[in-house]
């Protein structure tokens, strides 16, 4: 994949915008091509890759539409932003107007991102904004975001895409041990998905698993 390279334990995508960080990452020149430093301590997936997760495996890929349910200040979407390129889009939603605002100013320069304030418990309030997607990635810390993540999944993906989703443990059940939380959610997605992949984020995360699965 000619946008994601791999250096010893590091990851990096090839910027979209030359020239431009957004979250003080480290900057490395490649064949006059800048790349980004996916960051382990900044973003979920950027932790499961250092943590497992193959990143000749992720299923994103150049040109693709993809789902983002909580996607905050855009930190782990610029990194996907760089992947799909210009001709992707990422539909960003988040529920935060102060997360919209500083992801408006983070990533002003990336084309390929709409932000979309809205709740995701509410599919039908953006659907006017999104069609087929070929993926949904989630990161909602709230109690209910298995469902959000399988609601938006039966609106949007298409048969085959792929669900990329961070399930942390303490914002579902304090009262059961991690453990039992994650089964728990991901015997629920596997009502609508076949499992490819669950990856424990710890030390990077606490109480956090990645989840990598295909739609049926």
């Amino acid at each position: 994949m000619a946008n994601i390279i791999k250096i010893k334990k590091d990851v990096y995508t090839k910027s979209l915008v030359k020239g431009k960080k957004v979250y003080d990452e480290r900057v490395i020149k490649k064949g006059g091509k800048e790349y980004r430093l996916w960051s382990p301590l900044k973003s979920k997936l950027g932790a499961a890759l250092r943590k497992g997760l193959d990143y000749r495996k992720i299923p994103i890929k150049e040109n693709d539409k993809i789902l983002y349910l909580g996607i905050s200040t855009g930190t782990t979407a610029s990194h996907i932003s760089d992947i799909i390129g210009k001709n992707g889009r990422i539909y960003g939603v988040e529920f935060s107007a102060r997360s919209v605002f500083d992801l408006l100013r983070n990533l002003k320069e990336r084309n390929n991102i709409l932000p979309i304030y809205a709740d995701a418990r509410l599919p039908e309030t953006y659907s006017f904004l999104v069609g087929k997607v070929d993926g949904v990635f989630v990161d909602v810390a709230q109690p209910d975001q298995t469902e959000i993540a399988l609601k938006n999944a039966r609106v949007f993906l298409k048969s085959k895409g792929y669900l990329l989703m961070a399930i942390k443990a303490r914002s579902i059940d304090v009262s059961k041990s991690p453990k039992e939380v994650w089964d728990e959610e991901i015997k629920k997605l596997k009502k609508d998905f076949d499992v490819k992949k669950v990856v424990n984020l710890n030390p990077f995360e606490k109480d956090h698993v990645f989840v990598y699965a295909v739609k049926r």
